[in-house]
């Protein structure tokens, strides 16, 4: 197969973060059920509001404060965003090099308004918040999209925005459920496994 394009998810693959952290910080402040309302495999629906752009960053904000109303905006916007650990360089540096060989390259990511703010501002601190977006043709944020992952229909709308034909197209994403969903819309789905990196994955492709 002649591949022409590479999606990439975000979080987990081009960027360290840490599914758990959020978890222990909120039960930290005394809210034991929210492990119980989101992880990496599925979540509470005011998640999936937030992630497609229904609902805005305030509206999570309040709608937490109803189990912590005595923690401070602070300490919920320190729970919320300690997900988020560090860009790693190097991965972004090699999607360079794939669009030096005429790769088409995306980002299509699940995430929020709260966590975009948060991650570009440490992604400009430490890379360059332009030169990292310059990987990319495109970056997709589910909440701009209005759709996420795993729903085939979201990849399908990427594909159709810039004309790629799914059959061509890779995505690689760290969650199983996310390329799962991929495969269903004809995509070659690569699961990034912890002790991998992309171009383990890319690179026998081409």
């Amino acid at each position: 197969m002649n591949y022409e394009a590479i999606v990439f998810d975000f979080g987990g693959v081009l960027f360290e973060i840490d599914y758990n952290a959020p978890v222990r910080a909120f039960e930290a402040l005394g809210m034991e059920s929210f492990a119980a309302t989101y992880s990496q495999a599925q979540q509470d629906e005011i998640f999936d509001l937030l992630e497609t752009g229904k609902i805005p960053g305030e509206a999570f904000y309040d709608w937490i404060s109803n189990f912590l109303p005595n923690a401070s905006r602070q300490e919920l916007e320190n729970a919320w965003n300690c997900i988020l650990i560090q860009l790693i360089p190097e991965r972004v540096d090699y999607i360079f090099k794939l669009k030096e060989k005429g790769i088409r390259t995306f980002i299509f990511s699940n995430t929020n308004e709260l966590h975009v703010a948060v991650f570009e501002r440490m992604i400009d601190e430490s890379y360059g918040l332009e030169k990292f977006k310059s990987a990319f043709e495109f970056i997709h944020y589910s909440n701009v999209l209005g759709m996420r992952k795993p729903n085939p229909e979201a990849f399908l709308e990427l594909c159709r925005i810039h004309g790629l034909t799914p059959e061509k197209t890779i995505f690689i994403d760290d969650s199983i459920q996310h390329v799962e969903g991929s495969v269903r819309a004809g995509l070659k789905g690569l699961h990034l496994l912890p002790h991998q990196t992309p171009a383990e994955l890319i690179d026998p492709l081409f």
